[in-house]
């Protein structure tokens, strides 16, 4: 199995593979998961106090946010030259 890092900003990394969705936080739906995910401690800002203008969704329901345009990250899990590292784990 591999693990894909991404870089989403100011040297912050998130696992690739465990990305569900990469949403823009503009919406009332969205702003609403991101309060949800503040009250229950599963909320990580990576913005170092700058504009959020992406929102990751992760399989563990870990919302993420992000200060890199969704467009960027998504070109970033793309393309391999972006991402961070590729490490092997055996099993």
């Amino acid at each position: 199995m591999n693990i894909r890092l991404v870089n989403i900003g100011f040297g912050n990394i998130v696992s690739a593979n465990k990305i569900v969705a990469i949403v823009s936080p503009e919406s009332a739906p969205i702003k609403r998961i991101i309060q949800e995910a503040r009250e229950r401690g599963m909320l990580i800002d990576a913005t170092y106090g700058r504009r959020t203008r992406a929102v990751i969704v992760t399989d563990s329901d870990h919302i993420i946010l992000s200060a890199v345009q969704p467009e960027t990250v998504a070109h970033r899990l793309e393309t391999k030259e972006d991402v961070i590292d590729e490490v092997g784990i055996d099993e």
